[in-house]
């Protein structure tokens, strides 16, 4: 129930600072301090079904404008596969989109909490030569004496954090050593107010700020307030795959090749036009699973 709760809460205060910001005439970011960028560097997600598509969809990335890329270095029933396999295709992905953009484009890997101990130590490991910017959330989160012993093992930055809800969980992970860089959901790990916290704990370790994002283009106008305002942000997700629902605002976030561009508009920088909400009624979400090829719970 903490993570639910936490979820309320974190709407709830980004819907505040947005009216604190629009009765005032300002932006969030500068009630938040200032901002400290003009514009917001995020990254590309490349997909594909073959090492080959992996590294077509990487070149058309680049060549959108996107300095910055992460791939999920699996194919679609990866659970289904031997871990030898698994780490196999991994490093064939990675190595497709090394060889297809070079080593001036920053990439990082998602694994999505996916893998046990000893197999993110040796995919970790096997990834070395292609320079990753960083190994994000190779273990479940519960524990941090797991995360800290594959830091120790593979010499490649970990991101980690994004299922973790408020700024003592953040504490702890910052505070194992194991993490270069961080992932609060500004959704989920207390709004505004909780994730500047957390971005001052991690600024204070020399730990960047890798928000994890998911959600609609309000939701991308919000962090690019909070990542306008803090000096260690790092990188956030371009999440494109929103842009089609973009009609919901009266100006919705403008992009600059592989950047978003910071708003002067007051509050989040967005306004709703609501009549274009009707048609997104709710619609409940069943809960699936992935399973290995024992039957045993993956994901």
């Amino acid at each position: 129930m903490g993570a639910v709760l936490s979820a309320a809460m974190s709407g709830i205060d980004i819907a505040l600072w947005d009216i604190l910001g629009k009765s005032l005439g300002k932006p969030v970011h500068q009630l938040l301090g200032g901002k400290v960028r003009d514009k917001v560097r995020v990254f590309a997600n490349v997909g594909g079904d073959t090492p080959e598509a992996r590294g077509e969809s990487a070149a058309k990335q680049v060549e959108a404008g996107y300095t910055a890329l992460r791939t999920q270095p699996m194919f679609g029933g990866w659970e289904q596969d031997d871990p030898s396999k698994v780490i196999g295709d991994a490093v064939a992905i990675v190595k497709a989109i090394r060889e297809a953009v070079g080593y001036e484009v920053d990439l990082g890997v998602e694994i999505h909490r996916n893998l046990r101990k000893h197999e993110a130590v040796t995919l970790g490991n096997e990834l070395l030569p292609f320079r990753l910017a960083y190994y994000e959330d190779p273990l479940a989160p519960q524990s941090t004496d797991a995360l800290r012993y594959v830091a120790e093992h593979v010499d490649v930055p970990i991101a980690a954090g994004e299922r973790s809800y408020n700024l003592f969980q953040f504490k702890e992970v910052i505070d194992t050593g194991a993490v270069a860089l961080i992932r609060p959901d500004l959704s989920l790990a207390g709004g505004f107010t909780q994730v500047k916290k957390i971005a001052a704990l991690a600024e204070a370790a020399f730990v960047g700020v890798f928000p994890h994002l998911m959600g609609s283009p309000v939701n991308i106008a919000a962090y690019v307030q909070l990542d306008a305002a803090i000096p260690n942000y790092y990188l956030m997700e371009a999440h494109t795959q929103a842009d089609h629902l973009n009609d919901i605002l009266e100006t919705p976030p403008r992009r600059d090749g592989g950047y978003v561009v910071v708003p002067d508009q007051p509050g989040i920088g967005v306004e709703l036009r609501e009549e274009k909400l009707a048609r997104f009624p709710y619609r409940p979400n069943p809960i699936r699973g992935y399973f290995h090829a024992d039957g045993s719970v993956a994901h």
